[in-house]
């Protein structure tokens, strides 16, 4: 694990009413904004509780960014896969590195996207 990819200082707030987040409004929603390395995934659990992913390869082996499907982020390139409801923890045999995951913090309307360190 000690070569995996480290969060970048982040620091982003979204308003849940702006158009480009409407979709998480619902749970099991999710939409994908500029930010990060590759852009960033924000996932709504259950209603209540947000995740938020950057979508560059753990591995940092693809210039492509992730694609998020069934609640798993999959890498094109070497088609792992991690899933987003257990922290970005790999679903493939061989890989050790979860994918990047910052900090939500729900506040009324806003959405604070924010690096855990």
């Amino acid at each position: 694990m000690q070569n995996c990819i480290r969060t970048l200082p982040l620091n982003i707030l979204r308003d849940l009413n702006n158009p480009e987040l409407i979709n998480v409004q619902t749970p099991g929603g999710f939409a994908e904004i500029v930010g990060g390395n590759k852009g960033i995934l924000i996932f709504n659990k259950n209603g209540t509780e947000f995740v938020a992913f950057d979508k560059l390869c753990p591995a940092n082996d693809c210039n492509q960014p992730m694609i998020f499907e069934n609640r798993i982020l999959k890498c094109s390139c070497d088609n792992s896969r991690y899933s987003v409801d257990f922290g970005g923890a790999p679903q493939t045999n061989g890989f050790e590195c979860p994918a990047i995951e910052y900090r939500v913090v729900k506040n009324g309307t806003t959405l604070q996207i924010s690096s855990f360190n």
